[in-house]
C-alpha cells in the first residue's frame, strides 16, 4: 500500500509540473490565449474574424494590430525611374575640350543611367485607382507598383494637381484590395493615427502617433494647404502613404516633414481625404482639378492692420476676422463685380473665411462661370456683390 501511495504521489507531482510548464511555456496547446482583450474596431466593408481558433492569437486590449492590419493591405510602394539621356553636345570639339572626352567618342553607358525614386500610395478604388503625392511620380518616365501581396504592376499617371501635391495612377490588377475613406473634417486634434508606407524602401511599415495639429497652413509647400499635423514617424519614401485612423480608415496623405537631418523629428504634415477625395473625383471626371478664381491679391486682416485701417474687429473674439483685399487685377472677375482694394472679404458662397488661406480654398472650390454671393466689408458697412468667377490659371512649371 505504501508502495503504491509513493508511486502515485510521483505521478500526480510530474503531471502538475508539466501542466506548469506547458501553461507558462505554450498556453495554446491548453486552448489559452497569451492575451485577453478586444480587438480595434472594425467597419461593414471588411469582415472581423468572429471565432477565434485555440492556435489564434486575440491581440491586447488597445492593440492597432486590427487597425494597421485593415488598412495595410491598400498600402502599395512606388518603385519610379526616369532615363537620363545623354547630353546631346557630347560629340561637339569644344564641349568635349572643357568637360573630357576625345572626339569621335561615342555616348558612354553611364551617360543614360536611369534615375530611380521611391514612394507610397493607397489603392482607393476596386478598379485599380491610387492616389500617392505629384512629387513622387513626377517626371517619371515609368512606375511600377508594388502590391502589399508582394504583386506588381506597370501604373498609369491619370492626371495630377501640383498645386495640391497629389496624383491618381491606375493599375489593372484582379481582387485588389481597397482602402476605406474616413472623414478628415471630424478628426480631432489628440486622436491615435498610424502612418502607413515603405520609408527609405525597406519595405512597408506602420509607425503610430496623435494627431498633433489640424489645418496647418503657410508652410510654403503647396499653392492649397490644410495639413494635418502629427507625430507619428514619417521619413523619405512614406510619402504618398497613408494616414489612418485607429479604425483603419484613411484620414489623410502623407506629404511632407520638418526635418533639419532629413529623417523623422516629430512633426510630419498629411493631406486631408476630404480634400484629396475632390482631387480624385475632378482627375478621373476630367483629367484634370479645375479651380475657380476672381484675380485678388488677399492679406490676412490682423489686428495691427485693422487698427491702422480703423476696422472695428470682426466675428466673436478679440482676433480680427476676415481678410483684407489688397489689389484687384484689372478686368478681371472681382473688378468687373465692384471688389475694391481695401474691402475686407468676410464670406463666399455663406462660407465664413478668417484668412487668406480659408479664402483661397473657398474661392478655388467654387465652379467657374457659375455666380456666387460674396461679402465684404467696406467703409465700415457689410455689402453683398454677385461675382462670377473664372478659372483658376495653370500654375508656371519651375525648371
Amino acid at each position: 500500500m505504501r508502495r503504491f501511495w509513493l508511486l502515485f504521489s510521483q505521478t500526480v507531482t510530474i503531471a502538475l509540473a508539466l501542466y506548469f510548464v506547458t501553461a507558462t511555456l505554450k498556453p495554446e496547446w491548453l486552448g489559452r490565449a497569451t492575451h485577453v482583450g478586444t480587438s480595434i474596431g472594425g467597419v461593414s466593408l471588411l469582415e472581423a474574424t468572429s471565432n477565434n481558433s485555440s492556435s489564434t492569437i486575440t491581440p491586447a486590449a488597445g492593440s492597432l494590430a486590427a487597425a494597421a492590419k485593415k488598412a495595410s493591405a491598400a498600402v502599395v510602394s512606388i518603385n519610379t525611374s526616369k532615363i537620363q539621356r545623354a547630353n546631346p553636345k557630347r560629340s561637339d570639339p569644344w564641349f568635349q575640350f572643357f568637360f573630357g572626352g576625345k572626339q569621335g567618342d561615342a555616348p558612354q553607358e553611364s551617360d543614360q543611367q536611369d534615375q530611380m525614386g521611391l514612394g507610397s500610395g493607397v489603392i482607393v478604388s476596386s478598379d485599380g485607382y491610387i492616389l500617392t503625392n505629384n512629387h513622387v511620380v513626377e517626371g517619371a518616365d515609368e512606375i511600377e507598383v508594388i502590391l502589399n501581396d508582394s504583386r506588381r504592376a506597370i501604373a498609369k499617371v491619370i492626371g495630377t494637381d501640383p498645386e495640391s501635391d497629389l496624383a491618381v495612377l491606375k493599375i489593372t490588377l484582379d481582387k485588389l484590395p481597397v482602402i476605406v475613406l474616413g472623414n478628415s473634417d471630424q478628426a480631432l486634434v489628440g486622436d491615435t493615427v498610424l502612418a502607413i508606407g515603405n520609408p527609405f524602401g525597406v519595405g512597408q511599415t506602420v509607425t503610430s502617433g496623435i494627431v498633433s495639429a489640424l489645418g496647418r497652413s503657410h508652410l510654403g509647400i503647396n499653392t492649397f494647404e490644410n495639413f494635418i499635423q502629427t507625430d507619428a514617424a514619417i521619413n523619405p519614401g512614406n510619402s504618398g502613404g497613408a494616414l489612418v485612423d485607429a479604425n483603419g480608415n484613411l484620414l489623410g496623405i502623407n506629404t511632407a516633414i520638418y526635418s533639419r537631418s532629413g529623417g523623422s523629428l516629430g512633426i510630419g504634415f498629411a493631406i486631408p481625404v476630404s480634400l484629396a477625395k475632390q482631387v480624385l473625383q475632378d482627375i478621373v471626371k476630367d483629367g484634370a482639378v479645375t479651380r475657380a478664381w476672381i484675380g485678388v491679391e488677399p492679406q490676412d486682416l490682423t489686428p495691427e492692420i485693422a487698427e491702422a485701417l480703423k476696422i472695428k474687429p470682426l466675428g466673436t473674439t478679440s482676433d480680427a476676422a476676415g481678410v483684407v483685399i489688397t489689389g484687384v487685377m484689372q478686368g478681371g472677375p472681382a473688378d468687373k463685380a465692384g471688389i475694391k482694394a481695401g474691402d475686407i472679404l468676410i464670406s463666399v458662397a455663406s462660407k465664413n473665411v478668417g484668412n487668406t488661406v480659408q479664402a483661397i480654398a473657398a474661392i478655388a472650390g467654387q465652379k467657374p462661370n457659375v455666380p456666387i454671393t460674396m461679402q465684404l466689408v467696406r467703409n465700415g458697412k457689410t455689402i453683398d456683390l454677385n461675382v462670377t468667377p473664372g478659372t483658376r490659371p495653370k500654375p508656371k512649371v519651375k525648371r
